[in-house]
């Protein structure tokens, strides 16, 4: 469908995001355990992390699964996870200079 560098790549950037938004809610509010879990959820978006997984297991995982797997981590993370809550809040109190 994609050619292998796009896949690659667009994998590689929802992990980063995932990923951030993992720490996000370790790091702000009361909920480290739901950023644990999105934490360890975005693990399988990294190409290394799926070749293993797929190594491991024999179990290859289909870029249908990885797109409902991100619709749930967006949808929970926006919904239940208050992110953009946090997002604001860490905006407001985290000087960077």
């Amino acid at each position: 469908m994609f050619p292998k560098y796009l896949s690659v790549a667009i994998k590689w950037m929802s992990g980063i995001v995932f990923t951030c938004i993992g720490l996000v809610n370790i790091l702000i509010g009361n909920d480290a355990l739901f950023g644990v879990f999105i934490l360890l959820l975005s693990l399988i978006f990294y190409p290394p992390t799926l070749r293993l997984w797929t190594k491991k297991s024999g179990i290859h995982v289909h870029w249908s699964l990885l797109l409902l797997l991100g619709a749930f981590i967006l949808w929970a993370s926006l919904g239940v996870g208050e992110l953009p809550l946090k997002l604001d809040h860490l905006l407001r109190h985290v000087s960077l200079t």
